[in-house]
């Protein structure tokens, strides 16, 4: 079978699946920490916003008044199309909220202006995209400069034990977890982009298998 077909067939069953569970089974990692990780960071994000890899919405109560508009880019039609449920459903501030609108499409091109954007927002989705240099790229395309980018993402171990046992479950876990790459050295692709590095803390994804556990968050900014 060629691998097109494969990838439909994939998508059509377990990438169903897969999104229908995806809240359920991160439920305990954000009950014990996670959700006050998003909730920390988000506090920050000003202006026009941008979030990749929107998934089903679990950030979308946690922006703040500070915001104008949201964006929130998808490409997953299954994710998508819970994510757009929670959309219908209303924002928690009712008209007075913020515009926020879907767009399908994927991280690595964004059919977006240049220099739109005050806020760029990615949670545990640089280690999904195919390419994560050029997602990286993207966001300093659409965003002012001066603009912030927030950030938390599981990253590769600094121990090298566990770093190897991710590099040996790469493959078993990309399929689980519908395309995430458990052993990607997000910190280091963030250092040599655009972006400058201001703030990033390491620390650990509650109730997460250890190959995931590793994690960093923080802010980077994007030159004048």
């Amino acid at each position: 079978m060629a691998a097109g077909a494969m990838g439909k067939a994939y998508d059509a069953t377990w990438g169903r699946l897969f999104a229908r569970f995806y809240d359920r089974s991160l439920k305990a990692t954000e009950e014990n920490g996670l959700g006050e990780m998003r909730a920390a960071l988000l506090a920050g994000a000003r202006g026009r916003v941008v979030e990749i890899g929107a998934g089903t919405g679990v950030n979308l109560d946690l922006y703040g008044e500070g915001i104008e508009d949201l964006t929130l880019i998808e490409p997953d039609p299954h994710m998508g199309a819970r994510l757009r449920e929670r959309l219908a459903a209303g924002p928690p501030g009712g008209e007075d909220a913020p515009p926020r609108r879907l767009v399908a499409a994927p991280a690595e091109a964004l059919p977006l202006a240049d220099d739109t954007f005050d806020t760029a927002v990615a949670t545990l989705v640089l280690c999904t995209v195919p390419d994560p240099v050029a997602a990286i790229d993207e966001l300093a395309r659409v965003l002012k400069p001066g603009g912030r980018l927030l950030f938390i993402e599981h990253v590769r171990s600094d121990d090298p034990s566990r770093a190897r046992w991710q590099d040996r479950l790469e493959k078993p876990w990309r399929f689980m977890a519908d395309g995430c790459h458990c052993n990607r050295d997000t910190a280091a692709a963030l250092h040599a982009s655009a972006f400058r590095v201001d703030r990033i803390e390491e620390g650990k994804m509650p109730k997460a298998p250890p190959i995931v556990r590793p994690l960093i968050r923080g802010s980077a900014v994007l030159a004048d």
